[in-house]
């Protein structure tokens, strides 16, 4: 069969394959990280019988990155295998309004966790922050909900855009209006670019806000300590924190910019920038949630204490 292949399909062959086989150990490497945080939230709220506002929130995270992980490596893997299963209906607009809506409920979950971070660690004397960091705790639960009204509010516009371009692509029989299609088929792209691209933007914002703000009370913070000779476990806490926001920004600052390439070379197919940017956005759930636990000391201790090479070191 190879030997039948033109240098072409040949190299997009071997490309799907190397981009399967990168794109399956980010995922299972980001599957057992996120497992893992849900597993010890469970464990505890097993336990407790309640959960806080921080562990809502990141088990909402680790439960929609893990299925987000699912959804689209199964569905990279059979592009590869079974290519064709995109044309069978309604395959192409389940697939694209499931993975729209774990997308988006993701990127709202992890901004809602920035946000809570901010509101809860940062100190300003402005009176609307007191009222927020007051009602924080009663907001949260309001807040994953909107995340999910909102995620699948878009990926049920998401699947009735793509249903109505597949009934025109049906349809469209006549060679003449090739150019009236076409034109319609670009309105329809633009509308589904346009609202992905504003989710993308406004969840950004949300987070890159809240890090500034953190940041700048935290280094406030640490500042007036050092400058009253207050040298305690809590600027230790603060410098950790800090360290740990500058990575959110970071990642965030990468991802936003990756989700923003994939709407741009979707259209061009360049395949060498597109597998740099799926290969960062497969790593992106995995590593920024490894960030997370070891913000988090309670995730962070049970973690240190089930891996093999800590318990080797202890011994």
């Amino acid at each position: 069969m190879e030997a039948c292949l033109s240098p072409e399909q040949s190299n997009v062959t071997s490309y799907a394959a190397t981009a399967v086989a990168v794109v399956t150990l980010e995922t299972f490497a980001g599957l057992w990280i996120n497992a893992f945080i849900v597993s010890v939230i469970c464990m505890a709220w097993v336990r407790k019988k309640t959960l806080n506002s921080n562990e809502k929130i990141l088990l909402a995270v680790g439960r929609s990155r893990f299925w987000f992980l699912c959804i689209t490596w199964v569905n990279s893997l059979l592009s590869v295998i079974y290519p064709k299963h995109l044309h069978v209906h309604p395959t192409l607009q389940l697939i694209l309004s499931i993975y729209t809506f774990l997308n988006y409920f993701s990127l709202w979950v992890s901004a809602c966790l920035c946000v809570f971070y901010c509101i809860k660690i940062a100190n300003f004397r402005n009176s609307f922050f007191i009222y927020l960091k007051v009602k924080i705790d009663r907001m949260v639960p309001w807040l994953l909900l909107g995340s999910v009204l909102l995620a699948l509010a878009v990926s049920v516009l998401a699947y009735g855009i793509a249903e109505k371009q597949h009934s025109k692509d049906r349809n469209f029989t006549c060679p003449g209006n090739f150019w009236e299609e076409s034109i319609k088929m670009e309105k329809h792209l633009f509308h589904i670019y346009f609202i992905t691209g504003f989710g993308y933007t406004a969840s950004f914002m949300a987070v890159i806000s809240s890090a500034l703000l953190l940041l700048f009370s935290l280094w406030r913070h640490k500042h007036n300590m050092q400058t009253n000779s207050m040298k305690d476990l809590s600027m230790d806490a603060h410098i950790k924190a800090m360290k740990s926001i500058l990575s959110f920004f970071l990642m965030y600052s990468i991802n936003f910019i990756c989700l923003i390439l994939t709407l741009i070379y979707s259209v061009k197919n360049e395949n060498a920038m597109m597998f740099l940017v799926f290969t960062y956005l497969y790593a992106f759930p995995g590593v920024h949630s490894l960030i997370v636990i070891f913000s988090n000391p309670k995730l962070e201790n049970t973690l240190l204490r089930i891996l093999p090479c800590r318990k080797l070191c202890m011994r």
